[in-house]
């Protein structure tokens, strides 16, 4: 790996959405939530920003606003697998996939990201993760968790709770408070990923694994096929759009209290 690595961004970005359909393109402060996440990606200045989709209209909706979009497969069943099919045909090191529904994505969590592919013992992937400061979080299934070791590698990622406290935690605790309760050493995993392109040419071809398939989260099949995963540790947390509820804080946090389509 050099010194300084090639890096691209490439944003996975699908119109259809079961609880939001065309989420990439709901307007957030006369913005659409896909520019959004181009901008902080720019604004990372790690390297060319692309974004991969499916279908046309975002396709437009990307140029339209001066950003490089390119077509896609309709086949994948990952985000993964859509940049992957990008990266082939890209002259890089490293691949950085930020979420196209994460539009107030920290641009400093990109180039935390990158950061370790400049060392000579750069691992395949790096992600991160955020302090959990409330017991509500550890017991929500949209919140995946993840444990690492000594080294910051991790151990696992699971939606339940883990590390789970069976000291401070009243027996049967569901999230909902209880008397004497708190987190400790537990962390939030943030879905945004650094892959060197040579480990993300290897992924769509890795069959689902066991552990995989059971939590419904990808980054199992790494850990279970013997590739280590660094994750960093990071102060700024991230919005994910998944409803409307989502849609409504991040509109709420950047001044808008409604919007519209683009």
């Amino acid at each position: 790996m050099p010194t300084e690595p090639r890096v691209v961004v490439v944003i996975p970005a699908r119109y259809a959405s079961t609880r939001l359909p065309g989420k990439p393109l709901l307007d957030i402060a006369g913005r659409s939530m896909i520019e959004w996440v181009v901008r902080q990606a720019e604004e990372a200045r790690v390297g060319e920003v692309i974004v991969a989709t499916d279908d046309e209209r975002i396709a437009r909706a990307v140029e339209g606003f001066g950003g490089c979009a390119v077509m896609t497969s309709p086949d994948h069943v990952s985000g993964t697998d859509r940049v992957a099919e990008v990266a082939e045909k890209l002259d890089c090191d490293v691949v950085v996939n930020v979420q196209g529904d994460e539009p107030l994505v920290a641009s400093e969590n990109i180039r935390r990201l990158v950061a370790p592919f400049k060392q000579a013992d750069a691992p395949p992937v790096v992600t991160l993760k955020t302090p959990i400061r409330e017991v509500g979080p550890m017991f929500d299934p949209n919140v995946t968790k993840v444990v690492t070791d000594s080294t910051g590698r991790a151990l696992y990622f699971s939606k339940g709770p883990i590390p789970y406290d069976r000291v401070a935690w009243p027996k049967g605790m569901t999230g909902q408070g209880g008397t004497g309760a708190s987190v400790s050493g537990a962390y939030k995993h943030l879905g945004i990923y650094a892959y060197s392109r040579e480990f993300l040419m290897k992924i769509p071809s890795l069959p689902v694994s066991p552990l995989e398939a059971i939590e419904k989260l990808e980054q199992l099949r790494f850990l279970e096929y013997g590739y280590p995963v660094l994750v960093l540790e990071t102060g700024s947390d991230s919005i994910g759009v998944d409803c409307e509820e989502d849609l409504n804080r991040v509109r709420r946090l950047v001044g808008e209290s409604d919007g519209k389509n683009v």
